[in-house]
């Protein structure tokens, strides 16, 4: 296989032709849909689905810290499935899942998932109706070891470690409030009893979730998307895959999506995606953006931009400056683009605009 048949196979199991009728078709919105910039799910819907689209009005979704501590919009139904796949399956999947602060969390002197726990039950015990942030973090503070927490310039206070926090609170039942600011928490309803049992099946179905979306793909990458460590995945790969070569290397999807990756649909879509979009989450990035050049200015340190879709490929980046009703997009493409897709991308922009609730909007072109 070569890389344009592998993207020609994401575009549409990640639903870009637009042949899905509801948000709950959508495959994206299954595994899980990161929000964790500016409206970056609602416009990854708006890429996906034609007439309006809204997260905070339906009551189908949930916003949690889930997968990698990040915030998801998920299927309420599918919820507790996804909470039982972050249970750690042992104390080397808790400190792989603390990501930037793992030394921290092991200067504890506990076993990672006690620490999870620990920190989870204190949630529990403190988020019983709608608190923000900054409330719940000072008072789950008080009642962890002094370990738990660290002084925070920005905050200018002491308060329990962010990401300990993030992978907490859903073993805590809690959500995150949809359009809130500040940030704000809430008990899930009718949440249960706190499970510590690790559940290998649940944890299973997220890592073939994402070889069916971003498939053919290699474990490393797979953990890289859970937020675990490769050994951790290699005891949860599933079992009835296949494997393909893709540019020479031997990558994985399931059994069942061969068919679909040997004669895709042709990528013939003009799409503009927000950062975060689950199209560019794929862990394979020189695959997606072969060009190193090109790969720093689609992922950058800070502040990554949006891409443009065209052609069966990134073909671009796209960021936008608000002022009163009118939303003004700068377009950078990678190579030149052919009229039409550039038409087909101010269509795009337009869309964009709306679904911000901006009334007019301008495309500067770059390259």
């Amino acid at each position: 296989m070569d890389r344009r048949q592998v993207l020609a196979y994401r575009i549409a199991e990640h639903g870009l032709h637009r042949t899905a009728r509801d948000v709950a078709d959508l495959a994206v919105v299954r595994a899980g849909l990161q929000d964790s910039m500016r409206d970056t799910a609602l416009l990854a819907l708006a890429a996906r689905l034609d007439g309006d689209v809204s997260l905070v009005d339906d009551e189908r979704l949930v916003l949690a810290w889930t997968l990698r501590g990040a915030p998801h919009y998920h299927l309420r139904t599918d919820l507790p499935e996804v909470i039982r796949a972050l249970v750690p399956l042992d104390d080397a999947d808790a400190l792989a899942r603390m990501l930037w602060q793992r030394k921290e969390l092991a200067a504890t002197g506990l076993a990672a998932s006690e620490v999870v726990f620990t920190a989870a039950a204190a949630l529990r015990a403190v988020v019983k109706a709608p608190m923000t942030k900054g409330a719940v973090s000072t008072a789950v503070t008080k009642k962890l070891p002094p370990a738990f927490a660290r002084w925070c310039r920005g905050c200018n206070a002491t308060h329990i470690h962010e990401q300990l926090m993030r992978i907490a609170t859903p073993h805590a039942g809690v959500r995150l409030v949809a359009g809130a600011s500040p940030a704000t928490l809430a008990p899930l309803e009718g949440r249960g009893r706190m499970r510590r049992t690790p559940d290998v099946a649940a944890a299973t179905a997220v890592v073939e979730s994402y070889l069916r979306l971003n498939g053919p793909a290699s474990p490393g990458e797979a953990a890289e998307f859970a937020g675990t460590a490769r050994a951790v995945v290699d005891k949860t790969w599933p079992a009835d895959l296949a494997s393909v070569r893709v540019e020479g290397k031997t990558r994985y999807l399931p059994s069942d999506r061969v068919a679909a990756l040997e004669n895709p649909p042709e990528p013939e879509v003009v799409r503009l995606l927000p950062p975060l979009d689950p199209f560019i989450q794929a862990r394979d990035k020189a695959l997606l953006v072969p060009d190193p050049a090109c790969r720093k200015e689609v992922w950058k340190m800070l502040g990554n931009p949006g891409v443009l879709i065209a052609d069966g490929d990134i073909a671009g980046t796209w960021r936008t400056k608000g002022s009163g009703a009118k939303l003004t997009f700068t377009v950078t493409a990678f190579d030149p683009l052919r009229p039409a897709v550039r038409e087909e991308a101010e269509a795009e922009a337009e869309r964009v605009a709306a679904a911000r609730g901006f009334e007019k909007h301008a495309v500067s072109w770059v390259g």
